[in-house]
């Protein structure tokens, strides 16, 4: 596979949530590829920093609890005071721990909520104004396919990644003036580690080949590839959108 090199990219400052493990890792690799200034947050501190260590230290890891408000708002700002203007968020935390609707209490929704919708709009929101000044950027969002297809007993992260598709629209309508483009991109069934040791079993491996146009398994590198376009100048006209890459699934 010959993966794309974008000069757009090169000496901008990145930042990628999620960024340890599972696909987040791979964009941060990718960014690092473009030779980006990359800044990844997480709270998984074994798997983020054998990640730096893999990448030879050309990203920077960040503990950062997503769900903690102030310490996200905070951790931002003191990026932007080290690194400059963020010309480049990527929002991809978030956990599709499964649930039945039956057992959910308002706390749990609001920590789900809070862990896989709120932190978006609250990152997104840090970032703007220094985006704005330095004549616009790109902000990605990793939606998910299991609101499409209807997925059982994920009631709520699926409720969170519909709301991304939303949130997309939305912005890319507020600071699109300011040469901010706000895009959205949903994997399919990718075959991360924790994905292959929690739900996709061989029976949940032929379900997924049967449903897909194409009989081969999404992997984090894929959506890596689609997050790195829609950062870089090459999609300097596309907004308020969502791009698939799920090899035909839904």
């Amino acid at each position: 596979m010959t993966l794309a090199i974008y000069p757009s990219l090169a000496g901008k400052t990145a930042i990628v949530s999620g960024g340890g493990s599972g696909i987040g890792a791979d964009i941060v690799a990718g960014l690092v590829r473009q030779k980006a200034r990359v800044f990844f947050l997480d709270i998984d501190e074994s798997s983020s920093r054998e990640l730096v260590q893999q990448l030879n230290g050309a990203a920077e890891f960040i503990r950062c609890d997503l769900t903690d408000l102030t310490a996200l708002k905070n951790t931002l700002a003191g990026i932007e005071a080290k690194a400059g203007p963020v010309s480049v968020l990527v929002n991809n935390a978030a956990n599709d721990d499964r649930h039945r609707t039956e057992d959910v209490t308002p706390a749990y929704w609001d920590n789900r909520m809070a862990v896989n919708l709120r932190h978006y709009f609250f990152a997104a929101q840090a970032l703007i104004a220094g985006m704005r000044r330095n004549g616009g950027g790109s902000i990605v969002n990793l939606g998910s396919v299991s609101w499409h297809l209807g997925l059982p007993d994920l009631a709520l992260y699926e409720t969170a990644k519909a709301g991304i598709e939303g949130l997309t629209r939305a912005l890319a309508r507020d600071f699109g003036p300011d040469n901010i483009r706000v895009n959205c991109v949903i994997p399919g069934a990718v075959r991360t580690p924790r994905q292959v040791a929690l739900w996709h079993t061989p029976e949940e491996e032929a379900k997924i080949f049967a449903q897909q146009c194409m009989k081969v398994r999404v992997e984090p590198v894929d959506i890596a590839a689609m997050v790195l376009f829609l950062a870089a100048d090459d999609s300097r006209l596309c907004t308020g959108h969502s791009y698939w890459v799920d090899a035909g699934y839904c």
